[in-house]
């Protein structure tokens, strides 16, 4: 069926993160994502994307089709965004994913998050980071995933743990607080966990979870094997999330389950406005290392997103497919 279906050549860098939000756009707007990976030539790599003279000598070459005009193109992130302001002065419909610190009447389409604060016309804000957890991946790995957590005690809360950054710390003194507040939890509120580190987990973060989450009650992805994070997020009662990732927060709460963000040494003026825009919509609280729960839905604008992109397109709506 994907051969079928209309083709997109994603302008990123070779990076989960990018790999997600143009992926799981692309596809939930009815379009065959294809992957042109970013690589940055030499003295270019130092110099901000906005400034490069010529983006296009800036990178490696992308190798696209020879009809690429004919279909669009999908960039995301600074970089990606002045390549492909780049194509679409040589007549390529370009959608560009985040803030592109460019001018927006570059682009066919920008859709960026409401904590990024730019506007304009072809402008479109979401609350939340583009991805592709939908409610049919979901039920498929709930099905999957289901019997192997049928021996942690319920509720079960999932814990989705990220790493260190240029914003915030989570190094192995942050891990031990982590693992202590979650150990305490798990005995005080009778709970069971089931807890993956992402890549970026530190190893001494990871050994830290995997000591003070042992016996019956928890489970910790030791990243060997089947990847446990869509089962996480469709069997979890509860979600506990590290408030580094804002893509992570954004696929926890695109769930029917409560999202509690747990707290890191650091700052983030556009994290905060992301995690404000999503408490002011009752979908998250702060973790207080204890189980809370309250009444939620979910809450994900990539199909708003994807209705903008079918729209801009010319093709139907998915509801009218």
């Amino acid at each position: 069926m994907a051969a079928s279906l209309p083709t997109a050549s994603v302008i990123a860098a070779d990076l989960a993160g990018m790999r997600s939000q143009t992926f799981g756009l692309a596809r939930r707007a009815g379009l065959d994502p294809h992957l042109h990976a970013l690589s940055v030539r030499g003295i270019w790599r130092h110099v901000p994307a906005a400034w490069w003279p010529a983006p296009l000598r800036a990178v490696m070459p992308l190798h696209l089709d020879a009809d690429y005009r004919n279909h669009p193109v999908i960039s995301i992130g600074g970089s990606g965004g002045a390549v492909g302001a780049a194509l679409r002065r040589q007549g390529a419909r370009v959608i560009q994913v985040q803030n592109p610190r460019l001018p927006p009447a570059r682009f066919d389409l920008v859709i960026a998050n409401r904590h990024d604060r730019i506007s304009g016309p072809n402008v479109v804000l979401t609350r939340t980071a583009l991805h592709g957890v939908t409610p049919a991946l979901l039920d498929q790995a709930r099905r999957e995933w289901a019997p192997f957590f049928a021996c942690l005690p319920r509720p079960l809360v999932a814990v989705l743990v990220g790493g260190g950054n240029g914003r915030f710390r989570l190094g192995r003194a942050e891990g031990a607080s982590l693992a202590a507040q979650l150990a305490a939890m798990m005995r005080r509120d009778r709970v069971g966990i089931a807890l993956t580190p992402s890549r970026r987990t530190d190893p001494a973060v990871c050994g830290e979870l995997q000591r003070a989450l042992t016996g019956p009650d928890a489970w910790v992805w030791d990243q060997a094997g089947a990847n446990p994070y869509l089962g996480l997020l469709a069997c979890a009662d509860a979600i506990v999330v590290t408030v580094d990732s804002v893509s992570m927060i954004s696929e926890a709460v695109a769930t029917s389950a409560p999202v509690m963000v747990a707290s890191l040494p650091g700052r983030s003026r556009r994290i905060g406005h992301f995690l404000q825009d999503l408490t002011q919509a009752g979908r998250i609280r702060p973790f207080a290392g204890r189980l809370e729960t309250w009444p939620v839905t979910p809450l994900d604008d990539t199909v708003m997103a994807a209705e903008a992109v079918r729209h801009h397109l010319g093709l139907a709506s998915v509801g009218q497919q």
